[in-house]
C-alpha cells in the first residue's frame, strides 16, 4: 500500500530535495539559485511540495499574475512516479491558482512527452498552439496548453485565448 502523501508550501529549506528533483527530471535543471530568488523575490511565484514519510517527492512552481497562472515547472522524483503524486500537485496547484484569482492556467511542455501531455488533458487542458524550437538543449518544440479554471473547482476546455 502507498504512503500517505502531504502537500504543503515550498520553504527555503526544501531547495536541496527540489533541486535533487529537478536535477533527475531535466536536461537543463534549474540552479538552486535560480529557485531561492523565485521565493525571495518575485511576488508572482508560488512553490508547492509533495512529502511522502517527511521526504519530499515532488515539487510544482506557478506564476499568478492577473487572472492567468503559468505552471513553470513540476516534477515528480523518479522513483515516485506513477503513483499520482504530480496529478495531486497539480489540482492542488490549481486550486491555489484559483483561490488567488485565476480563471485560467497554462504550461508548456516537450512535444515528446507524452506522460505529462496525457495528465494535463486528464485535467482539462487543452493544446492551443505550438512554440517552436522552445526547450534549449535540444530545440525542441513545446506544446503551449490552457485550462480555464471555474469557480465550482471544475475545469473547462474551452479557454478563451
Amino acid at each position: 500500500m502507498d504512503k500517505p502523501v502531504t502537500y504543503r508550501m515550498l520553504q527555503l529549506a526544501d531547495l536541496d530535495a527540489v533541486c535533487a528533483i529537478e536535477q533527475a527530471s531535466f536536461p537543463l535543471p534549474w540552479s538552486r539559485e535560480a529557485f531561492a530568488n523565485e521565493l525571495a523575490h518575485n511576488r508572482y511565484a508560488h512553490y508547492l511540495v509533495a512529502e511522502v514519510d517527511g521526504r519530499v517527492v515532488a515539487y510544482g512552481g506557478m506564476w499568478v499574475i492577473g487572472d492567468e497562472a503559468h505552471v513553470t515547472n513540476i516534477a515528480v522524483h523518479p522513483d515516485y512516479r506513477r503513483r499520482s503524486i504530480g496529478e495531486g500537485l497539480l489540482r492542488r496547484m490549481m486550486d491555489l491558482a484559483r483561490r488567488l484569482g485565476a480563471t485560467a492556467m497554462t504550461l508548456e511542455v516537450r512535444v515528446s512527452n507524452e506522460p505529462a501531455q496525457r495528465l494535463y488533458r486528464k485535467l482539462g487542458f487543452v493544446c492551443c498552439g505550438v512554440r517552436p524550437r522552445y526547450y534549449q538543449d535540444n530545440q525542441e518544440d513545446a506544446l503551449i496548453m490552457w485550462v480555464k479554471l471555474r469557480d465550482d473547482g471544475q475545469t473547462d476546455p474551452r479557454v478563451g485565448h
